[in-house]
């Protein structure tokens, strides 16, 4: 059987040799949570079985069990290539949701927390010549005030704007062969108008001394190179890159990175990146790219799949999105209550695609501080991994909190995320009530044209701005304003599901396509021509379930011709006059 979801998992740190874990695994559901008491951490078989890397409410996981599943089994004998007797074996899970525990041979290597971020454990000292058992442990409490849980519903089924719940392996696990000494992560920073990168390492395996060189090629041709000590479990570099070429939307200019640590004792380690140069600043009414004002034409990405919720059914899925978001004249996403795996930020660096990151934040009690310590570490993680993507051009952990929250536990992710990466804008908590942000957003779902237009007219002549909930926000001091919900027209044509939902209800469907585009353009040139204003992100780019305000069926397919929504969002907008 040909392995699921078979392309390298992580593709900003290449080259090394490793071994593809998807496929079928054995798999037990755990309703008592009394696993390991009855210790399946060491059994000889677990009577189910599942396709690894689909989640198993998802029919492509081959059980299609969609109650609430409080932890789950896996397990797996796997033999080793016969060439891997030397170096180190890393064991990676691409997300697991949520709280995770890894055996190798009965012997624990690991545990993790956090359903969106990636797991990677050494385990090495646990593996044997032959034949190996790894088992793995999810536990998953979906409502827990303390769980990010993003859109996975709450309830038993879907409901509104809530869906299919995710448990467990949700993507790509496999095993890595690394050297003694190894590059465990790179962080690459561009400087597009200081002709600049900077290139900065975390060394795994033994600490020492040596050398780690980068060369950057454009096309294939070598146009900088540069090499530096290291001491310790970290190095860094500054390259100086002549004539730089900027990425950008229309314009993906990606330069390939070439890395060789070299250790003092005889060890090396060469591994591929690649990066986009490319500026974000803030104007004083826009987003400034590579230091013009560039209009964020975006649409809402749930990232959801009817046949394998939270994951792709290929990788050709990823791109697929990107592609049908871009041919209706969107420029880039709102990754929207999902962290997206690595793959979809690679394809939207490559396709010259605009992304913002997000945390899933819906399911966390944020008036309760207990909720800091782990959202603070997984959010971190998540800036950690994606840092280094040009396509990201903004950071939001917190999604439509409201005047109840912690200002004070919003106003530190803020903080957090600006100390973590200064290079980009922050957005406190997106759409309703603001703390401290670097852009000021609303979502705004009036669906009266004229209604809609009101909330933004003063802005047009230098007047006041419109605040959702101004007794309970910061007040707009004149930062780039940012609509980043808008729309969701429902459009269902032919569909009489009686649970079907989306903004305006049912009495205000449009009863045409025509009618549809119509109140489409008047939205969207509200804020198009409004010179207060430098981006939108519309709702949506597909149906979810029972959700049917999407640009495109929940299986892709097309309403309408998409040109005609292109037509429309590739007019010229006020700030790029």
């Amino acid at each position: 059987m040909e392995t699921p979801r078979p392309e390298n998992p992580r593709p900003r740190l290449t080259g090394r040799p490793w071994l593809n874990l998807n496929g079928i695994w054995e798999f037990a559901r755990d309703p008592g949570r009394s696993g390991i008491a009855r210790g399946l951490a060491d059994v000889d078989a677990l009577p189910d079985e599942i396709q690894v890397p689909f989640c198993p409410e998802s029919d492509l996981s081959g059980i299609g069990h969609t109650d609430f599943m409080l932890a789950v089994w896996y397990r797996r004998e796997i033999r080793l290539p016969d060439d891997w007797q030397d170096g180190r074996v890393l064991l990676h899970i691409g997300a697991c949701d949520h709280d995770t525990r890894i055996w190798v041979n009965g012997q624990m290597v690991g545990q993790h927390r956090g359903g969106y971020t990636p797991i990677s454990f050494e385990v090495t000292h646990a593996l044997r010549r032959g034949d190996n058992v790894i088992t793995i442990l999810a536990e998953d409490d979906t409502r827990s005030p303390l769980q990010a849980t993003g859109k996975q519903s709450a309830r038993f089924a879907s409901y509104g704007c809530l869906y299919t719940r995710t448990t467990g392996i949700w993507q790509t696990v496999w095993l890595e062969l690394v050297p003694r000494t190894y590059v465990a992560d790179l962080r690459v920073m561009p400087d597009l108008a200081g002709g600049t990168l900077r290139v900065d390492a975390d060394l795994g395996g033994d600490a020492g001394r040596g050398t780690i060189s980068v060369r950057a090629l454009l096309e294939g041709e070598l146009v900088a190179e540069g090499s530096v000590a290291y001491a310790g479990s970290r190095a860094g570099l500054v390259l100086e890159v002549p004539d730089p070429q900027a990425w950008g939307p229309g314009h993906p200019v990606l330069y390939d990175l070439e890395v060789v640590l070299a250790d003092d004792a005889g060890g090396r380690d060469v591994v591929a990146s690649y990066t986009g140069m490319r500026d974000v600043t803030l104007g004083k009414r826009a987003i400034l790219l590579n230091g013009e004002p560039v209009f964020q034409r975006l649409v809402l990405d749930q990232g959801f799949y009817p046949d394998g919720i939270y994951t792709a059914p290929s990788d050709d899925a990823l791109r697929q999105d990107i592609e049908l978001s871009m041919a209706a004249g969107f420029n880039g996403a709102r990754f929207h209550q999902k962290v997206f795996e690595p793959r979809s930020l690679y394809w939207a660096d490559r396709l010259g695609y605009l992304v913002w990151d997000e945390f899933p934040s819906w399911g966390l009690d944020l008036s309760d501080a207990n909720v800091l310590d782990g959202f603070v570490q997984q959010w971190l993680e998540v800036m950690r991994r994606d840092v280094s993507h040009p396509s990201v051009v903004g950071w939001c952990p917190n999604n439509e909190t409201h005047p109840n929250d912690d200002p004070e536990l919003i106003r530190t992710l803020y903080r957090v995320s600006k100390a973590a990466d200064p290079s980009r804008p922050v957005i406190d908590t997106s759409g309703y009530v603001h703390v401290e942000t670097d852009v000021f957003d609303v979502h705004d779902y009036e669906q009266n044209e004229e209604a809609f237009a009101s909330h933004y007219a003063q802005m047009a002549s230098g007047g006041d701005a419109y605040v959702r909930v101004p007794e309970s926000s910061a007040p707009y001091t004149g930062q780039p304003y940012f609509v980043s919900e808008y729309g969701g027209i429902w459009w269902n044509p032919g569909q009489d599901d009686e649970d079907a939902w989306g903004y305006g209800g049912i009495e205000g469907r449009p009863e045409s396509v025509d009618a549809y585009l119509t109140r489409y353009r008047a939205l969207t040139l509200t804020l198009l021509q409004n010179p207060a204003i430098c981006a939108f992100c519309y709702t949506q780019l597909t149906d979810v379930e029972q959700e049917v305000n999407g640009v495109y069926t929940y299986d892709r397919r097309e309403k309408f011709d998409p040109a005609r929504l292109r037509e429309i969002n590739s007019l010229k907008a006020a700030i790029e006059s």
